[in-house]
Formats: C-alpha cells, structure tokens, sequence
C-alpha cells in the first residue's frame, strides 16, 4: 500500500489530486471506524471470559451498534455483519446459561 504523500505526487492533474486526497481522508475515517468496532468486540470478549454476564450484556449491546454502524458506512459487508453480531450474541447465551 503506497503512502498518501506518494499517491498524490503520482497524480497528475486537479481532479486526480482531489480524488487521491478524497481517497486518504476516507482510508483514515475507515480505518478509525473499524478501529473502534475491533475494540469494542475485544472489550465484550473479555467481559465474557471474566464470566461477568450483566457487564458482557451491555458491552454487547455498544459492540453490537460499532458493527451495525461500520456495516451502515461501507466499511465492513451487511453478511459479515450479522453473523458477527449472531456469534457474539450466542456467547453472551452460553454464558447466561
């Protein structure tokens, strides 16, 4: 993947030079959406390890909307989505159980 200094410079006239600007502001948002969805999973999965099943249950529900909302901007597909938000709702079951 090249640098964004190296994409711009490999631009060679006005409308490439926004579209490759575009290009890096979006990589960045993208980047920082998954970021945070990646954390708040990370965060429910360590609430289910400590076995604490009121504390996994709302952790669920902040990961859940991260993952709803990547999926809303594009960033991650609506499929893989869902079946995130089933796999980790069915580990929140098993402990409840």
């Amino acid at each position: 993947m090249r640098s964004a200094i190296t994409e711009i410079l490999l631009a060679n006239h006005k409308s490439a030079l926004k579209r490759a600007r575009q290009s890096i502001v979006r990589q960045k948002r993208n980047t920082h959406i998954k970021s945070t969805m990646r954390t708040h999973v990370k965060r429910f999965r360590a609430a289910v390890e400590a076995g604490d099943a009121g504390d996994a249950a709302a952790k669920l529900r902040i990961a859940e909307s991260a993952i709803r909302k990547a999926a809303s901007k594009g960033v991650i597909p609506q499929r893989r989505a869902s079946r995130s938000v089933s796999r980790l709702s069915k580990q929140l079951g098993t402990l409840q159980a």
